[in-house]
């Protein structure tokens, strides 16, 4: 992740709290503590899960305070359990409670992807399948959700539109064929993979003829799938898609496929069950 998404969606979730005002101004309720009172709280967690979200939550803080100190005791990626102490933040007592459901949001949301994805990642050691993400992101968390991905173990897909081919029904009936757009896609960036989502066996010959670099088989059954892997014989990347659920996962992998993609990673979003308890009040040293 780059500072500048972080900043930037920080920034816009603060502002849905604060109405685009000054902390000082847009929390109303914040305004009722002492402007001198300091406090200390700690985030921890409700539920076994994977932590994904920490630099969020240190921005958060970051723009409405930087004499707000953070002292991080677990990292992205690791797994913790239940009411297992995540944070712990010490400073302005208006700015940190200003500050808490932002930070919350975040952390819950990256961290329920990160613990989905590493489930499912679960199901797939010993293999060499690969456990990939989607577009289907919540809006404007796209480069977030994506970083979850990574902390609980899976691998990226493409990032966007913008950098890998992914020729799907639409694109090859505008086209014309599935050679004619591969053909074209090669012409305007050789560089980039080429992927090709097909329905079925024929439309799999089209595209090891086109010589895609991935093929995705879009909703095959056990059988089609089977006989796709046969049909293949190594010369595409394989990615399976289309209803894939957790149970699914080892049966899949043993057919010898590269990739498993699934949507449901970070559009079926469970949030964890997060807190912020203060355990120490006192008035700031003049």
């Amino acid at each position: 992740m780059q500072d500048i998404d972080i900043k930037a969606a920080v920034a816009i979730a603060l502002s849905e709290d604060l109405n685009g005002l000054d902390a000082d101004i847009g929390d109303i309720t914040a305004n009722l503590i002492p402007t001198t009172q300091q406090i200390v709280a700690d985030i921890i967690t409700r539920e076994d899960c994977v932590l994904a979200g920490a630099a969020w939550v240190t921005e958060t803080f970051a723009q409405l305070n930087k004499d707000i100190q953070l002292h991080w005791y677990v990292q992205d990626g690791e797994q913790l359990q239940v009411d297992q102490p995540i944070v712990r933040i010490s400073g302005n007592a208006r700015h940190i409670l200003t500050g808490e459901r932002t930070a919350l949001n975040f952390l819950q949301t990256l961290s329920g992807t990160a613990t989905i994805v590493a489930k499912c990642v679960k199901e797939l050691a010993g293999t060499n399948t690969q456990l990939l993400d989607t577009r289907k992101t919540l809006p404007g968390m796209r480069r977030a959700q994506k970083y979850a991905v990574t902390c609980g173990g899976g691998t990226n897909h493409r990032m966007g539109l913008f950098d890998a081919y992914l020729i799907k029904e639409n694109h090859i009936l505008a086209c014309g064929s599935i050679q004619a757009a591969v053909t074209k896609a090669r012409e305007q960036h050789a560089e980039l993979a080429v992927e090709v989502e097909v329905e079925n066996i024929a439309e799999l010959h089209q595209a090891i003829a086109a010589k895609a670099d991935i093929v995705m088989l879009d909703n095959f059954s056990l059988a089609m799938l089977k006989q796709a892997v046969i049909v293949n014989k190594a010369q595409c990347k394989l990615e399976v898609s289309g209803n894939i659920t957790i149970e699914r996962l080892k049966t899949l992998s043993a057919l010898g496929v590269d990739f498993i993609s699934s949507g449901a990673l970070t559009k079926h979003v469970q949030a964890i069950d997060l807190s912020l308890r203060v355990i120490e009040t006192s008035a700031s040293k003049h």
